[in-house]
């Protein structure tokens, strides 16, 4: 599916363009905003490998990852960086994440930006499950999962090597019904 294009009451995932890596670098950048990812803060040069994949992936047949930029619906300006990916170990499934800039915390952005992957994961690709991870000191990342309607499903030991030590990460999935039992939104 290409391109990608969802819209909510204030947020919308597009496809990234090699002129995000600036508005990408703010966030991949930001030892504030990578401090619970699975890797460190990037360079921009880094990004610019990041942004330059994500937009050659795109056009991939058949298409396997959606890396898309979080932008607010009011001026387009790119708050954040989102991500599904088709899972190879289970059918009709993927995993999504997400990251947003600092400045934009705290409003409700990623409850909307996960609504928003998972409408393109069951309205527009017709998967059956997605599933998400966060560190386990995450605590914001675990309301907005659990608020956006998905489960906790337990933790994978020793899942990410990262700043020298291996952590755990806590695992949430949510199925095409659960979705769909609350009118296509996960509430």
């Amino acid at each position: 599916m290409y391109p990608v294009f969802r819209d909510d009451a204030r947020l919308s995932l597009r496809e990234l363009t090699i002129d995000d890596v600036d508005a990408v670098l703010a966030i991949y950048g930001s030892p504030e905003a990578t401090e619970h990812l699975s890797f460190t803060p990037r360079t921009r040069t880094e990004v610019g490998g990041i942004v330059a994949r994500s937009v050659a992936s795109a056009s991939a047949t058949p298409r396997d990852e959606y890396a898309l930029a979080v932008a607010e619906r009011s001026g387009g300006e790119l708050v954040g960086f989102a991500r599904l990916a088709l899972d190879p170990h289970q059918q009709s499934a993927a995993t999504i994440g997400f990251a947003l800039r600092p400045d934009t915390w705290g409003v409700g952005y990623g409850r909307e930006t996960v609504g928003l992957l998972l409408g393109l994961a069951f309205a527009d690709l017709g998967l059956h499950r997605v599933w998400a991870a966060r560190a386990p000191l995450n605590v914001a990342s675990e309301r907005t999962l659990l608020a956006a309607g998905l489960t906790e499903e337990g933790r994978i030991r020793g899942h990410v090597h990262v700043r020298g030590a291996w952590r755990d990460s806590i695992v949430y999935g949510v199925l095409r019904e659960e979705w769909g039992e609350q009118g296509g939104k996960c509430t």
